[in-house]
C-alpha cells in the first residue's frame, strides 16, 4: 500500500504554491517523495525549504501565470530543471468580491483570465509533454462554488464552473492515454482568499454552524487527496471532483 500511494521517482510543478493551500499540496507532495517546481507570482523560496526538508529536489519559477505568453516558457523551465513533469496541479487563482450589479467588466476579466483561461492553457502544454510519455496526473482546483452559486463572487463562481466542466472535458479525451485528470474541491478554508468573510464574525459562525465537521479546513487537510488524485491509488479514477469540505456538500 505505501508503494501504491509513493509519489518517488515523479515530479510535479504546483502553480501559486508560494502559500496556503498550494503550498500544502506542493508539500504533501514532496512528503510523499515528488520532486517540486512551484510556480507563482511571488517568491516560494519557503516553499523550496520546506520541501528539500522531506529529501527531495524542489525549485521556485517567479511567472505571472495570467500572461499567457508566458505559459510555454514556464513550463519549459520546470522541464530544464527535472527532466519531467508527471503532475500538474492547477492551483493559481484569485477571487474579486463585489455585488453582480457592481461587478467590474476588469474583475470579470481578470478572474476568468487566470482562474480558467491559464488552467485550460497550462494543461494543454503540459498534456503535450504527458501525452508523448504516456502517463500523467492533472489535477485542477476546483471549489464549492463549482456547484454553487455564491454571493458577491460572480466571476469567481463562473470561473470555477468553467474548471469543473474542463476537468471532465480533459479526462474524456486523455484518460485512453494514460493521463489522469481530476480535481479537488475545498469547502471553506482558512486561506487569504476567504479573510474578507472571516472578517465577518456573523457570517463565519453561520458557514461554521453549516459544516458537519463543525470547522473551517486548513492546507493539511488537502495533502491527503492531493497525494491520491497524484499516485498510482488513483489510476482508474477520471474526472473526477473530489470534495474535501468537511461534509458541506451533504448537508
Amino acid at each position: 500500500m505505501s508503494t501504491l500511494f509513493s509519489l518517488q521517482g515523479k515530479t510535479a510543478l504546483v502553480t501559486g504554491s508560494a502559500r496556503g493551500l498550494g503550498q500544502g499540496i506542493a508539500l504533501g507532495l514532496a512528503e510523499a517523495g515528488a520532486d517540486i517546481v512551484s510556480a507563482s507570482l511571488t517568491d516560494s523560496q519557503e516553499t523550496v525549504r520546506q520541501a528539500e526538508a522531506y529529501g527531495v529536489k524542489a525549485s521556485g519559477i517567479e511567472v505571472d501565470l495570467g500572461d499567457h505568453s508566458k505559459l510555454q516558457a514556464a513550463f519549459d523551465e520546470a522541464l530544464k530543471l527535472t527532466g519531467h513533469i508527471d503532475i500538474l496541479v492547477n492551483n493559481a487563482g484569485i477571487i474579486r468580491r463585489s455585488p453582480a450589479k457592481d461587478h467590474s467588466e476588469q474583475d470579470w476579466f481578470d478572474v476568468i483570465n487566470l482562474n480558467l483561461n491559464t488552467v485550460f492553457l497550462l494543461s494543454q502544454i503540459a498534456a503535450r509533454h504527458m501525452l508523448e510519455r504516456g502517463s500523467g496526473k492533472i489535477i485542477n482546483i476546483c471549489s464549492m462554488l463549482s456547484f454553487q452559486g455564491g454571493i458577491n463572487v460572480p466571476g469567481y463562481t463562473a470561473s470555477k464552473h468553467g474548471v469543473a466542466g474542463l476537468t471532465k472535458a480533459f479526462a474524456n479525451e486523455w484518460a485512453g492515454s494514460g493521463i489522469n485528470v481530476n480535481a479537488i474541491a475545498p469547502g471553506y478554508m482558512t486561506t487569504d482568499n476567504t479573510a474578507p468573510i472571516r472578517e465577518d464574525a456573523k457570517r463565519t459562525d453561520s458557514i461554521t454552524e453549516r459544516i458537519p465537521a463543525g470547522r473551517w479546513g486548513t492546507s493539511e487537510d488537502v495533502k491527503g487527496p492531493a497525494v491520491f488524485l497524484a499516485s498510482a491509488a488513483s489510476d482508474y479514477l477520471n474526472g473526477h471532483i473530489l470534495c474535501v469540505d468537511g461534509g458541506w456538500m451533504g448537508r
